[in-house]
């Protein structure tokens, strides 16, 4: 036995600073391996706490390294015989927020992946199997690996902010170090199918319920609900022991069940496209009444999926989502108030969206009747997103109606957000800047005005930047960070790390007309207009989209956006762009002009009723040029982006589409999945849709720069 070490107590008071429990140490400590990511101390009951605090991270990860150490800290615990093993983490941000996902690149031979997975599966059999009552304890995060390692443990104690989930459906995959039949062992069935199905999480008194953990505790009293789990009198009662779990279990039900889920999912995804939910719900109806069955048969499915060039796909949008998050890391950004100008559809958004991250945030407009619907919506955000009826009502503290505009004089930060016209826009500006304290930044959310034209009139434009959201703001990750020749380096620097700061993906982009994403989306929405003109039916149209991958078709999602920003945006480019654009169609001036402006009007391509279009889904054949025409002018735009260096690099602008666009995610986002085709095939396809239809498909010059890369 060894006296802790002058490191180990610098970590044990640096968890007693952020007020985690990990129970007070005894004053002799096991003599144990030299560990990189674990910290390890024996309690005066007699309880070894294994504490996670994986080394030069800020979030933990079931990487290779964190459970080849386990696996050696777990036979120097068995031989200390101790009263109960405890596994928590020192991380602030949660407890284990998944596999580490950069392992998974070393994995392509199957035969190499199969044997790491059961060096995992070993692991966590020995955590299972330990001589002592083993109890996970979490706060934050608990996702994916994180959650088996913590199913692996006889109790799991949480506290009021955890969450827990199964995401690996997002990166074309499933469970694979015993999610599925551990999950399953203790939860109602379909409970457990539709976490891992769906991917989405369980905050922990949801959890409580769903049997995946025994207690939901504050932090002052962690210690004695171990004490009890320790002493084996923390009842537990899975929902997987009741009798309609066991039905369900059974053929028929299992049967049943599968046809039920295979319906639901395919209304959400196509099978050719996202295969892992399919082969979860195989695996339930072949194996959910044996364990062992159930084990092999997810190991090889693992395996198989990981293999996909849906997973591929999937785990490249993982990085390109890491890299967008690089930008502004690091930076103190110094915004805690946010005043918004505007209460549209996208100011109020923007308003709700940064006082749920926590900013005081003031929101401007004429009359309080404009004011109201965004209160309301933002009220209807918290409700979903916050479980906590006092944070609930915290946040709508921080949301203030603001009709003079006195915030503006206190903002750390003033964002536009009025209707896309120069002048109203130069008014505000002029009112703002008279008023603005010394170090605020000014903010448009213009969608496709250059910013260089707005900055001339203005006093400070070094201090002006673009901050780009997309409708819907709640649930689009991305906003583009807009830049000019005049902008100061440490402001562009600051609004960096404020977008990342509220949860969203900062894409910087340089000022040109329609920045990135409505540069390359404006051809492919036209393309898609253009068909209607020339006599398809929108929804053939939106078919084809969808069978290439898009989450929704160009025609439902012009709907989605608003015609009139369409409209716009096409106008803009059009006028402002050096570059072949066709024609406004006359019948889409027509609808915007009437106020058919889609969604927010109730009727535009389609009629909307309750939030969805009312379409007639199209059964027939699909011409076999139509995705091409669509999906081909944005390719083309998005390489004359990279040529002209407006976007920097590839992987930036793979970002942009796919989080900005929803571009088909499991392609990995058009420039790699132009890649993929084959430049040479991608050139030919554009002259040859050219000659058909037109010079617009002309294929840009950058082309021939990327082959020589």
């Amino acid at each position: 036995m060894r006296k802790t070490t002058k490191k180990h107590t610098d970590a044990l008071v640096r968890l007693t600073v952020e007020d985690l429990t990990f129970g007070t140490p005894a004053a002799e400590q096991p003599e144990l391996p030299e560990l990189y990511h674990w910290r390890v101390h024996l309690d005066e009951p007699g309880v070894a706490w294994a504490i996670l605090d994986k080394k030069d991270e800020s979030t933990n990860t079931l990487s290779e390294g964190v459970l080849i150490e386990l696996d050696k800290l777990l036979d120097a615990l068995s031989a200390m015989k101790p009263k109960g093993l405890v596994i928590r983490s020192a991380k602030k941000s949660g407890f284990i927020a998944g596999a580490e996902i950069g392992d998974f690149k070393d994995m392509s031979d199957p035969a190499v992946a199969t044997e790491k997975i059961n060096q995992g599966l070993g692991v966590l059999d020995k955590l299972e199997a330990f001589g002592a009552p083993t109890i996970a304890l979490v706060h934050g995060y608990c996702l994916g690996g994180g959650l088996e390692l913590a199913l692996a443990c006889k109790h799991r104690i949480a506290r009021d902010d955890a969450k827990f989930g199964f995401p690996e459906v997002m990166l074309g995959l499933h469970p694979g170090l015993a999610g599925t039949w551990r999950s399953l062992a203790i939860m109602d069935p379909v409970e457990a199918m539709t976490l891992m199905l769906t991917g989405r999480t369980s905050h922990a008194r949801k959890a409580k319920r769903q049997g995946l953990v025994d207690a939901v505790v504050p932090e002052r009293h962690m210690a004695a609900a171990v004490a009890q789990a320790v002493a084996g009198k923390l009842k537990t009662s899975p929902p997987s022991k009741t009798l309609k779990a066991k039905l369900l279990r059974s053929s028929p039900g299992r049967s049943f069940t599968a046809g039920q889920m295979r319906k639901k999912t395919e209304e959400q995804a196509r099978e050719e496209h996202y295969p892992a939910p399919f082969s979860m719900i195989d695996l339930w109806q072949r194996h959910g009444d044996s364990t062992s069955a159930l084990r092999s048969a997810e190991t090889r499915s693992f395996v198989d999926l990981l293999g996909t060039d849906t997973s591929k796909g999937l785990v490249r949008c993982f990085f390109l989502r890491e890299g967008l998050k690089k930008h502004g890391k690091g930076i103190e950004h110094g915004i805690e108030h946010v005043h918004v100008i505007g209460a549209g559809i996208m100011g109020g958004d923007i308003a709700a969206w940064s006082a749920l991250q926590g900013c005081k945030v003031t929101l401007q407009d004429r009359e309080i009747k404009y004011i109201a619907p965004a209160i309301g919506r933002a009220a209807d955000l918290f409700k979903r997103k916050i479980h906590n009826v006092g944070d609930r009502r915290a946040a709508l503290d921080r949301l203030i109606p603001d009709l003079a505009g006195d915030g503006v004089a206190g903002a750390d930060l003033i964002i536009e957000a009025v209707p896309e016209d120069e002048d109203i826009k130069h008014a505000v500006f002029q009112t703002v800047e008279q008023r603005m304290k010394d170090g605020a930044i000014l903010a448009t959310n213009t969608s496709s005005i250059l910013l260089e034209k707005m900055a001339e009139k203005l006093i400070r434009p070094e201090r002006f930047v673009g901050i780009h959201f997309f409708n819907p703001v709640a649930k689009m990750p991305l906003v583009e960070v807009v830049t000019h020749d005049a902008l100061d380096p440490s402001v562009r620097n600051r609004t960096l790390a404020f977008v990342n700061g509220i949860d969203k993906l900062p894409l910087p982009a340089r000022s040109a007309p329609g920045f990135l994403v409505n540069r390359a989306l404006t051809p492919y929405l036209m393309e898609a207009f253009i068909c209607v003109q020339e006599g398809m039916k929108p929804e053939l149209v939106d078919a084809a989209a969808e069978a290439f991958g898009m989450p929704m078709g160009p025609i439902e999602l012009a709907d989605q956006v608003g015609l009139d920003v369409g409209l716009h945006v096409a106008g803009v480019l059009k006028r402002d762009l050096d570059a072949e654009m066709p024609d406004i169609p006359d019948w889409f001036t027509k609808k915007v002009e009437s106020g058919e402006l889609g969604r927010k009007s109730g009727k535009g391509i389609y009629v909307w009723k309750n939030g969805k279009p009312q379409k007639q889904p199209h059964t027939g054949p699909i011409p076999s040029d139509l995705a091409d025409r669509l999906v081909m002018p944005l390719l083309n735009a998005c390489v004359a982006c990279l040529r002209e260096g407006l976007i920097d690099g590839e992987d930036a602008v793979d970002g942009g589409m796919v989080f900005g666009t929803g571009f088909a995610p499991f392609r990995g986002g058009p420039m790699h999945y132009a890649k993929a085709r084959g430049i040479d095939n991608v050139v030919d396809t554009l002259k040859d849709l050219a000659a058909k239809h037109g010079p617009r498909f002309k294929p840009d010059e950058g082309w021939q720069l990327l082959k020589g890369k």
